[in-house]
């Protein structure tokens, strides 16, 4: 078993990662976010530690192995049916939550092989992201909305600006 602080880096990496990434999705408009991949990005490393924790022998892993293919397979579906789009070039609805019931069943996989530093180290990112995630997000708008304006046009001796995209 590794030790809490290897959980916790391994974790808390993948959890910024994937919030990082979300905040770049969220500042273009995308329909994810901090929170939201931020989510995918703990659930998956959760997962990967406790298939990827080993110590049992071959065929008790391989059976763990199917088992989490199985629900996290069935989650998948399950998250895809809360995910609400109204009307054509709206906005998702739903990814979150989609999200966190993705990372419940990785949550739950993990105390079902006692994998306690998992579990702890699991929920508190989850309530870090949910809790300050979304002001985050906000708070990351409308310093955003400050710092830049409406693209400049650009006229035929300037030089163009290069874009991050």
């Amino acid at each position: 078993m590794i030790d809490l602080a290897e959980v916790v880096v391994r974790l808390g990496s993948a959890t910024l990662i994937g919030a990082a990434i979300g905040l770049n999705r969220d500042l273009h408009d995308k329909p994810i976010g901090v929170r939201t991949l931020g989510l995918v990005g703990l659930a998956s490393a959760m997962a990967t530690l406790v298939v990827s924790n080993g110590g049992a022998d071959a065929n008790s892993v391989d059976a763990a192995s199917r088992v989490i293919q199985g629900v996290l397979t069935g989650i998948g579906f399950l998250g895809a049916g809360v995910i609400v789009r109204r009307n054509i070039g709206a906005r998702a609805h739903g990814l979150t939550s989609a999200a966190c019931a993705w990372t419940t069943a990785c949550l739950g996989l993990v105390c079902g092989l006692a994998a306690w530093p998992i579990v702890v180290t699991g929920v508190v990112l989850v309530f870090v992201l949910l809790v300050f995630g979304g002001p985050f997000e906000r708070m990351s708008h409308r310093w955003l909305s400050r710092h830049t304006g409406p693209p400049a046009e650009h006229d035929a001796g300037a030089k163009p600006e290069t874009s991050l995209e």
